[in-house]
């Protein structure tokens, strides 16, 4: 069994059986990328199912019905869904007080499934549609300007959530992903050339030629090493305000659900 005080990873085996159940399992997620379960996303999780690593009952937003689905693909009992990971509640749908926003966009960098619109230093605005009321939009807020408000009624679970909408939020995932690796690489080659034309200005300076063969390509190659390790060190940065706030978000989750003692 995992740990739930934290997101994990589940471990990168390629084993074709684990890969095939996992891709079963995760079709059976209702694709809100809220990170609830204890992982990253709603592929990890199923791959952590997949490899044995995780229990069925861990998904807050599929309910106690998404444990039966579950349940009823591996072939085990079902379970009650897991307190620790949150309870089944309707879904909510994330809200912007947009005269109290400051366009900060750590939002935008929080959502998984891009449905914020704005930019820095302007105010931004949530694209209900395609809000999956994952809750990471919140905590990272400095203003607190983010509600999240109650949008289904009493439906709880898969009864608040179609097939439909999780195929769509799956695909706004998928192109989160995509843009984000497209935006890191883009800025590697940026940060690599910079370091390349740095190096060999520095080169010409000390009285080497332009052009000089080797070690124009050495420093182009110590270029891109340096800006990959930047790359790699914003991008730690920024998972790290995110993940950050996504704990102190669990914690309020914690502490305002009622102990067993106090009932």
């Amino acid at each position: 069994m995992p740990d739930n005080d934290g997101q994990k990873t589940a471990s990168p085996g390629k084993h074709p059986v684990i890969t095939l159940l996992a891709q079963q399992i995760e079709n059976l997620l209702p694709q809100t990328q809220c990170t609830k379960c204890g992982f990253a996303g709603c592929a990890p999780y199923a791959r952590a199912i997949a490899e044995g690593t995780a229990q069925i009952n861990q998904c807050p937003p599929g309910g106690q019905e998404g444990v039966t689905r579950l349940a009823h693909l591996l072939g085990r009992p079902s379970l009650p869904l897991n307190p620790a990971n949150g309870a089944e509640r309707p879904r909510p749908l994330a809200i912007i007080d947009e005269s109290l926003c400051i366009g900060c966009t750590l939002c935008l960098q929080a959502c998984p499934v891009d449905a914020i619109a704005g930019a820095a230093k302007l105010m931004h605005t949530v694209i209900a549609a395609q809000c999956t009321g994952c809750d990471l939009c919140v905590a990272p807020c400095p203003v607190d300007c983010i509600a999240m408000v109650p949008a289904t009624g009493d439906a709880t679970g898969w009864q608040a959530w179609t097939q439909a909408q999780a195929d769509a939020a799956r695909t706004h995932h998928d192109r989160h992903l995509a843009r984000q690796a497209a935006e890191q690489e883009a800025a590697r080659q940026r940060a690599a050339e910079r370091m390349a034309q740095a190096a060999a200005a520095n080169a010409v300076a000390h009285g080497a030629p332009p052009g000089a063969g080797a070690q124009d390509t050495a420093a182009r190659d110590a270029g891109a090493r340096d800006a990959d390790a930047q790359a790699q060190a914003a991008q730690a940065r920024k998972q790290a305000i995110i993940q950050a706030a996504v704990e102190r978000a669990r914690l309020r989750r914690l502490a305002d659900t009622p102990s067993s003692d106090s009932r």
